[in-house]
């Protein structure tokens, strides 16, 4: 197991990362630096001995962090940035269909699974809709909003 990147390399996160816990003076739970940005590794290390970790300063943010490789990109790797990340609440912005039938109206709650990046195709999230249960279904970035209550603003 060797690590792909050394001391200094600048690199980007994928995924936020939020307090696990093990960070301290932030409330577990709370945004410590937020997808896309991009630090410097500072120390390689493992966990159990099955997975490299690096210690990332995050400059901007004034925080090292520990990422797992695969949290991680080069900096100078494709990047595509996307409105929504996963276990996010979203809702359908169009009704959507499936082979002609209309099975999730328009305003329809749902909960982003996984999401895929394509520089043709732009992104799509593998989203579960609470009115097609079981079902999750490719939606278009295009085809989501943000869910909001009822109610709020």
């Amino acid at each position: 197991m060797l690590p792909r990147w050394d001391y200094g390399d600048a690199v980007r996160v994928t995924r936020n990362v939020r307090n696990d816990g093990t960070f301290p003076g932030v409330p577990t739970g709370d945004l410590l630096v937020r997808r896309g940005r991009i630090g410097h590794v500072r120390d390689v290390g493992t966990f159990l001995q099955d997975q490299i970790i690096y210690s990332v300063h995050f400059l901007t943010e004034g925080r090292l962090v520990g990422c797992r490789e695969d949290e991680l990109v080069g900096v100078d790797e494709a990047w595509i940035e996307s409105r929504f990340e996963v276990r996010q609440r979203v809702r359908a912005l169009r009704p959507l269909a499936v082979a002609g039938e209309v099975r999730v109206p328009a305003g329809s709650r749902g909960e982003v699974l996984n999401l895929e990046k394509s520089e043709t195709q732009g992104v799509v999230y593998q989203t579960h809709f609470d009115c097609f249960a079981g079902m999750p279904l490719w939606v278009p970035e295009a085809a989501l909003g943000e869910w909001r209550r009822p109610g709020d603003a």
